[in-house]
């Protein structure tokens, strides 16, 4: 996968298709330092059309929640992500 924007659940699920299902996974951060985190709670919450966030928030959104800091991002990862 490369630049493709993933918008929807079915783009993950279609993401993730080439991976075995036993590889580890973690969330990638960009900040001032590339980190990565185990991935905490998945929950769908109701949409909020009265927000102000860029993104359209009126239908229900699932959120992945990041869990603990795992360790600095791999410079590899970072390349493959484009970040570096």
């Amino acid at each position: 996968m490369n630049d493709n924007h993933i918008a929807t659940v079915g783009d993950l699920l279609a993401a993730l298709t080439d991976y075995d299902p036993a590889t580890p996974i973690r969330i990638a951060t960009e900040s001032a330092e590339f980190m990565d985190h185990t991935i905490g709670r998945v929950v769908c919450a109701p949409g909020d059309p009265d927000s102000d966030c860029a993104l359209p928030n009126d239908a229900p959104v699932v959120h992945i929640g990041t869990g603990e800091a795992y360790c600095c991002l791999p410079d590899s990862a970072a390349a493959a992500l484009g970040w570096s």
